[in-house]
């Protein structure tokens, strides 16, 4: 078990937004959370990655305790996450971007990434950047421009060159294909398909695109105002009748 939570309890002042909600995720699995808008998808994953504090119940990374380790701590124990709005370092080139992790990354490990003298990044930090950026098909013609300039799908790309760049034990992915076009979207479902059969990563995520969401996941969970309604292998979830009238249409049929 990679990822264990229990009884998740979480409130904005008054306002009660999940309601005990559990998960369990096996390592290698892709597990993902669908519910309609304002169902607490977002604000579940920020108490798994622990950029919020929940109310009450616990969050275990492989058998390990990290309910209360604030978002930074989970990141260098190997959790990687991705935003509905990529968030990238806009002002600073590709490769950069993708450098500073990297680095972060092997200090965060005790080691050095390098020359504490120089500018530039070390051959082996270098390497492992350019590596990544390929991988997502960044043409190195376009490894010294500014992140500013890139496309929404280029930057959602970024982001994910980003969290890989930790060498994350799993990936929170919040909607990747968020504000996508269709051929980017179709472009990151394959590469998603293709990056976790060579490397077999977990990937918990959320999305909208129920496509993606049935050729990806193994397992489903559904919340619907805060609570699950349903938990299991994307077929059953599919033909849940309170599934079909709470999120997916009572003709089976997604919005």
């Amino acid at each position: 078990m990679i990822l264990d939570a229990q009884n998740i309890e979480m409130s904005y002042g008054q306002l009660k937004v999940l309601h005990g909600v559990s998960l369990q995720v096996e390592e290698g699995q892709t597990f993902a959370i669908i519910g309609p808008n304002g169902a607490g998808k977002t604000t579940l994953f920020k108490v798994l990655t622990g950029e919020r504090m929940a109310s009450a119940g616990t969050v275990s990374f492989r058998g390990q305790d990290v309910s209360k380790l604030p978002a930074f701590k989970r990141a260098r124990l190997g959790f990687g996450r991705t935003f509905q709005v990529a968030r990238i370092f806009t002002e600073l080139d590709l490769l950069t971007n993708v450098v500073i992790p990297i680095e972060a990354r092997i200090r965060a490990s005790g080691k050095s990434p390098g020359h504490w003298w120089s500018w530039e990044p070390s051959r082996e930090v270098r390497a492992e950047a350019e590596d990544i950026l390929e991988r997502l098909g960044f043409p190195r013609q376009r490894w010294e421009d500014e992140a500013q300039y890139l496309s929404h799908g280029d930057r959602k790309r970024l982001e994910f060159c980003v969290a890989l760049a930790t060498r994350p034990g799993i990936l929170m992915l919040d909607e990747p294909t968020a504000g996508m076009s269709p051929s980017d979207r179709r472009e990151m479902t394959r590469f998603l398909a293709r990056f976790k059969a060579e490397t077999g990563i977990t990937i918990v995520m959320t999305e909208h695109d129920m496509d993606l969401i049935f050729e990806l996941a193994d397992r489903l969970m559904v919340l619907n105002y805060g609570e699950v309604i349903a938990v299991g292998e994307p077929a059953a979830v599919r033909d849940d009748p309170m599934v079909r009238e709470v999120y997916l249409g009572k003709g089976g049929q997604h919005a």
